[in-house]
């Protein structure tokens, strides 16, 4: 037997191996041919179970849509039935009214405007639209009642303000002396020949404290703003504004009323005599005050907190109150700035302008908004009216100063009535000097005022003089010419010089002008004198006829004793005569009448001693002397004391 080769046994050992693997894949596929064919088998069991199931689950999801369906449904049914029970509440409230319990009422009214914004979004319910009507209607008639509640606790709480009441809300400088309205601290209106002007007193008004009344009670103006609110939103704003207009206007009327403001027309106004006329003026300047820093600045007040958040509307009810009071007391000031103008009036003019130049500022914070343009503006063209009307008045003045033909006696040469009043209508410009500079600021472009003020001043002075000696003429005597124009230029002098005019006319000027009071006392010397003086000179004295007395110690050699005798009684008859008429002349200024009196002593005295020295002897050794030399020069000085005395007044020689 032969050997097996290797390699034939390596290959049959392969074969084997493949067979068996051949075998192993054949298992394989048998059995995932059973395992798909199972598996196939499952597959087609789940479809039809699938399918067998379906009309179970559809049902099942139907019958829970429909439970979800009724709970939402319940819901819905509780939100309005809970809305019809709020609103049946809220029905039982407003049918009760407002009297009972404001506040629960008002809460009522609310929860009947969410129940129509609600019935009004849900609009898919079928009674939704009766509800609507019968929720509208509760609404209006609920409104109807509100403003009637509105309306009387608004007025059950709006009382006029006693004037008491407003004067202790006043600075205490401002708070009248007495009871009347009409009688307050400076202000009053002014003329030349009144008191000081308040320039100090306005000064201390800057800084005054003002004190608005309380106009409605604190404790109301909540309710009131409610109840506004309320009538706002139900878009009853016309019947707002008209319901607090005709209770807050006729109260703040009445209480102008009660302090004094009256009604006067134009034509009341022009046919009111001057003295009534600036008593109320006075009184006006004061009311304005009162009115714009008291009862309007209160007003406003209550408007503010009353209408808060309501848009414009708390503007226009302010307007709609306040127009008629400010209406009044515009008027006023309008009829006194369109009315004749007179000098007299420069004054009272000055304050109104003062007075509304102070409340302006007020007058455009108060009267803010578009409601009230048409007062501010009203307010502002009064101002600007009175300041035209006080320029032109001022310069009608000087016009009227150099004009003035008045035919008032002043017999005895003392200072003028129209001097005084120039003179004081003068002072008195400069206790307004800051107001008439702001005024003639307005006017003239580039000039602060005050060059302007100085050129009037001198202006008018000037305009004076030249009056002063047109009037002079009407003196048949000239002595007595220049007494007078001395008295009252040296009037015009002091006055200057003692006021705070002399800062404005300067030094220059009144020098100038004490120089033409001496040279007046000059003439007043050489023309009242002169001719007396005449009969105590040596002139003439000498006998003609040769009939002279000598040996009289040797002084009257050649003088006629006659001719010394008529002497003495010529200066006897005129110096009578003086006397008798110059002691009732005046000269009003003490100083001044001593001076002069003293000027003619110093003239008259000496002469008269020296020729009595050397010719009285002639008379004194003749018969009845005393016939001739009556005064002794003691007498003559006793006798110039009573000069210019004004003793009694005769009627002016022409």
């Amino acid at each position: 037997m032969g050997v097996v080769p290797a390699a034939a046994m390596a290959g049959d050992s392969l074969s084997v191996r493949a067979a068996m693997m051949r075998e192993s894949l054949q298992k394989s596929q048998t059995i995932t041919d059973n395992v798909v064919s199972i598996l196939g088998s499952f597959d087609h069991r789940l479809s039809a179970l699938e399918t067998a199931m379906r009309p179970t689950q559809i049902r099942t999801h139907s019958i829970r849509k429909a439970h979800e369906n009724i709970d939402k449904t319940l819901k819905a049914a509780e939100v309005i039935l809970a809305q019809f029970d709020l609103s049946r509440q809220a029905e039982a409230k407003i049918l009760r009214g407002p009297h009972e319990d404001l506040e629960s009422y008002l809460e009522a009214i609310d929860q009947l405007r969410s129940n129509i914004r609600f019935f009004s979004s849900n609009k898919g319910f079928k009674s939704s639209d009766g509800v609507l009507t019968q929720a509208n209607s509760l609404l209006s008639k609920a409104i109807s009642k509100l403003e009637d509640e509105f309306k009387q606790l608004l007025k059950s709480y709006s009382k006029p303000v006693e004037p008491e009441r407003l004067f202790d809300c006043l600075p205490n400088s401002l708070r009248p002396s007495s009871g009347s309205p009409g009688n307050q601290g400076d202000s009053n209106g002014k003329n030349p020949s009144s008191n000081n002007h308040h320039e100090h007193h306005n000064n201390n008004l800057e800084s005054a404290v003002y004190t608005p009344p309380t106009l409605i009670p604190p404790r109301v103006l909540p309710l009131l703003h409610d109840l506004a609110q309320q009538m706002f939103q139900a878009g009853h704003q016309q019947q707002l504004l008209i319901i607090y207009r005709d209770t807050r206007s006729s109260v703040l009327e009445e209480s102008l009323h009660k302090l004094g403001v009256e009604k006067l027309s134009k034509e009341d106004v022009q046919k009111m005599q001057w003295e009534i006329l600036e008593a109320k003026i006075g009184n006006w300047i004061h009311y304005m005050r009162i009115a714009v820093k008291l009862l309007f600045a209160g007003e406003r007040k209550v408007c503010d907190q009353m209408f808060e958040t309501f848009d414009s509307l708390g503007d226009q009810c302010f307007a709609e109150v306040t127009r008629s009071s400010v209406l009044v007391l515009l008027s006023f000031g309008e009829a006194i700035a369109n009315s004749k103008r007179s000098p007299e009036k420069l004054f009272v003019l000055l304050d109104m302008y003062e007075i509304m130049r102070e409340l302006h500022s007020e007058i455009e914070t108060i009267f803010v908004g578009k409601a009230c343009a048409e007062i501010r503006e009203s307010a502002s063209s009064l101002t600007k009216r009175l300041a035209q009307t006080a320029k032109k008045t001022f310069g009608d003045f000087e016009e009227a100063v150099e004009r003035d033909a008045t035919k008032t006696a002043v017999s005895d040469g003392t200072v003028h009535p129209l001097t005084s009043y120039v003179i004081n209508y003068v002072k008195f410009l400069f206790d307004y000097q800051s107001t008439l500079k702001q005024l003639f600021k307005e006017f003239e472009n580039g000039d602060e005022g005050g060059s302007q003020l100085a050129s009037v001043t001198m202006q008018i002075m000037q305009a004076l003089q030249t009056n002063l000696d047109g009037k002079s003429k009407q003196y048949r005597d000239p002595a007595l010419t220049h007494l007078f124009l001395m008295n009252n230029i040296h009037y015009m002098v002091r006055s200057v010089r003692r006021s705070e005019a002399k800062d404005l006319l300067g030094d220059d000027w009144v020098q100038r002008h004490r120089r033409i009071v001496q040279q007046h006392a000059n003439q007043y010397k050489r023309n009242g004198w002169g001719k007396i003086l005449q009969c105590l000179t040596i002139q003439g004295l000498s006998s003609s006829g040769g009939s002279s007395v000598a040996g009289d110690g040797g002084n009257s050699s050649g003088v006629s004793r006659a001719i010394v005798k008529d002497r003495f009684k010529t200066f006897n008859m005129q110096f009578e005569e003086l006397h008798q008429k110059q002691s009732q002349w005046t000269v009003p200024d003490t100083e001044l009448r001593e001076s002069l009196r003293l000027a003619v002593a110093e003239v008259l005295l000496p002469a008269y001693r020296s020729f009595i020295k050397r010719y009285g002897p002639l008379v004194e050794n003749g018969k009845n002397p005393q016939k001739y030399i009556r005064y002794t020069a003691e007498d003559l000085e006793r006798m110039l004391g009573e000069f210019f005395e004004g003793k009694s007044v005769n009627e002016p020689k022409r």
